[in-house]
């Protein structure tokens, strides 16, 4: 019982954590270097990004990631999307970045621009 006491203080500690994270944007790191990270935005595991070549072991169970300025002329609205998208689909598993502040401002600002060049 010891070793599922540590996981469950660890996965605690994770989401105590992950606001101080969130505010701790690297310098230089790229939109597509936060859509890659897995402690970050970790897009791949859900969204495929068939234009990307070097986008290994992508998820199907959100939308693919292309043609992003037809699907989302006005890129506010992707920004939204990303920030919660509860907002717009209280029923979606994609999680709200920017309201659980996963993700900085500047993060989401980052991926949003990268994703949006899609």
């Amino acid at each position: 019982m010891r070793n599922g006491s540590a996981m469950v203080a660890g996965f605690l500690a994770a989401f105590v954590v992950m606001p101080v994270c969130a505010q701790q944007s690297r310098q230089g790191e790229t939109g597509k270097d936060i859509v890659y990270n897995r402690a970050k935005g970790n897009c791949l595991a859900c969204h495929g990004f068939p234009t990307l070549p070097d986008a290994e072991q992508t998820g199907n169970s959100g939308p693919p990631m292309i043609a992003m300025q037809a699907r989302f002329p006005d890129k506010a609205v992707l920004r939204a999307r990303i920030w919660d998208a509860t907002a717009s689909n209280p029923k979606t598993f994609m999680p709200p970045f920017g309201k659980h502040q996963a993700m900085s401002e500047e993060e989401i600002d980052k991926v949003v621009d990268f994703i949006h060049s899609l």
